[in-house]
């Protein structure tokens, strides 16, 4: 059989705990291994400030711990490639997956596409969303400082995050559908250490609703029937957390592969499905608890099972048993998706600064790096980012401007990218880019400098047609991993585009564009200062708005 460089031994979809392990299993056993995630890597996982129950690691950020087991995949040979799968042909020896960056072949497909927040369908929750109905804690949690919350749910994840949720919030409380929690009891008993948190049980909200923001909630006793109703203090709002379980991520599974009513994917104890060479782990699975530990044993199960088909078809095809990528691919697909910002000496730590030369190094042209500032301690702040990056690299350059020429922008101060013919490449920085969205400020001058992340043909070509003038503000959180993929999305289209500008905006120094949009939850994306939209968007998501 004839082999070429999409072709993989073994290609795992979505990169959360399930399929990072497997990923680890199938490289470790020298078999070409190609990982695909639609949206970053860590899956659901990394929206969790705190994992205490996970073996021989007493407590890890959900980014921190998927990041370690990305790194040991990638040290064993692993590729990661951010794309979308969109259609799977799995009824030959030989799989073929269609994505977003074209198509791959592979013996053997492991399925890992884990499982997206529950909608619990009450009235107003599609209102509100983004405006007091939240479900990520650690994303959204500062809008709620000082204020009263109400946190859905019983499980694992309600009780741990609503613990997280005591250090921004007034008072949490607990509304629970059954009459008791449905996690561990050593979990539960941890809230009597929380004087601010009370709990209700027999319990399930049924409306919520306001003006701009949320000022009342609608609850319902599920034993009597007995309604009670809960009212923000006069002038203030309250927020509504919704952590009730969890979708299987199944929908664009082929039609052949056997789900359960519920959509889950059902295996066998190898976690293969009912098809040959198919298998699946983690939260996608039909199972009695969803946890890291367990999703992490789905990984190793399912690839160490996989393994066994992936030798007989080497035999049958006549396939070498070792077929490792070249380095340099290996370099291209991952690293530009890696987030290269950790608090340390200065802004920037001397770990970073050396992942830092590599990615520099790529650069085709130089970038300038406009700074609009004026003498206030942000604009400080600003400086001092751009003189210890600039002195990183001669590929990024940055020069100060007065603030009070006709062409500064309206929010300051402001970073703005410029080719290097100077022309603005209409992507802006208003804030430091600390946290998450280092990612994606590395990105963006990546994308100005060049070559640029690659976009397929079709997706240039809906961009070539944007004609009318567009500006997108992404309202971010530097603690929400969620919002680099909306920024990274807008300022890929920004750079691609001469009619589409992005900006993004730290929240925390921008207060007055939180309540002039109503903003309580992350990211947030106001078009043209007309049409606000919640929740992270990748480059099609956005085309689709702005179309």
């Amino acid at each position: 059989m004839e082999i070429h460089d999409r072709f993989y031994d073994v290609i795992i979809v979505g990169a959360g705990p399930a399929g990072l392990s497997a990923a680890i299993y199938a490289a470790r056993a020298k078999y070409r291994v190609l990982v695909l995630e639609k949206n970053h890597i860590g899956g659901q996982i990394t929206i969790t400030s705190e994992i205490v129950n996970y073996p021989g690691v007493e407590m890890a950020g959900g980014k921190e711990l998927t990041e370690h087991m990305r790194v040991q995949a990638e040290r064993f040979g692993a590729v990661f490639v951010i794309a979308e799968v969109l259609d799977m042909e799995l009824e030959q020896d030989v799989k073929r997956l269609h994505t977003t960056k074209g198509d791959y072949e592979a013996l053997g497909i492991i399925l890992a596409p884990g499982a997206n927040p529950r909608k619990l369908g009450f009235q107003g929750e599609k209102e509100f969303q983004g405006r007091g109905v939240a479900y990520c804690a650690t994303c959204d949690g500062e809008f709620f400082t000082g204020k009263d919350v109400f946190v859905i749910g019983g499980g694992f994840a309600a009780v741990e995050e609503g613990m997280f949720l005591t250090k921004y919030a007034r008072k949490v409380t607990l509304i629970v559908r059954e009459p008791d929690y449905t996690c561990a009891k050593t979990v539960s008993d941890k809230l009597k250490e929380f004087p601010n948190i009370e709990t209700i049980f027999n319990t399930e909200l049924v409306e919520a609703g306001g003006d701009q923001s949320l000022s009342y909630a609608v609850f319902q006793n599920r034993v009597d029937k007995k309604e009670w109703r809960y009212d923000a203090p006069q002038g203030d709002t309250f927020g509504i957390f919704v952590f009730a379980g969890y979708v299987p991520n199944t929908k664009w599974i082929a039609g052949c592969v056997e789900r359960n009513d519920q959509g889950y994917l059902v295996t066998d104890t190898d976690q293969q499905t009912n098809v040959s060479g198919v298998f699946a782990a983690g939260d996608v699975c039909v199972k009695n608890l969803r946890q890291v530990v367990t999703a992490v044993a789905d990984g190793a199960v399912a690839a160490t099972s996989l393994e066994r088909v992936v030798s007989r078809l080497h035999e049958k095809l006549d396939i070498p048993d070792i077929y490792v990528a070249p380095e340099a691919q290996r370099s291209q697909d991952t690293r530009d998706e890696k987030a290269y910002f950790t608090k340390g000496e200065g802004f920037i730590s001397s770990e970073i600064r050396q992942q830092l030369t590599g990615v520099f190094a790529k650069f085709s042209s130089v970038v300038t790096v406009r700074a609009w500032l004026d003498e206030s301690a942000f604009s400080g702040e600003i400086r001092g980012f751009l003189k210890e990056l600039s002195g990183i690299t001669d590929k990024v350059i940055w020069t100060e401007q007065k603030v009070d020429g006709e062409a500064a922008p309206a929010e300051l101060p402001a970073m703005e990218l410029l080719y290097s013919s100077g022309k603005s490449s209409g992507i802006y920085f208003h804030g430091v880019p600390g946290g998450h969205e280092f990612n994606s400020f590395v990105i963006a001058l990546y994308n100005v400098a060049g070559p640029g992340q690659e976009l397929d043909s079709q997706t240039q070509e809906r961009i070539k047609t944007l004609s009318e003038e567009i500006n997108i503000k992404i309202l971010v959180s530097l603690t929400c991993t969620m919002c680099p993929e909306s920024v990274m999305a807008a300022q890929r289209i920004a750079a691609a585009s001469e009619h589409v500008t992005a900006e993004m905006f730290d929240l925390s120094h921008y207060p007055e564009l939180k309540e002039r949009y109503n903003v309580m939850s992350v990211p947030c994306m106001v078009f043209n200062e007309e049409k606000v939209v919640f929740g992270k968007k990748n480059v099609e998501e956005l085309l689709a708005l702005i179309s």
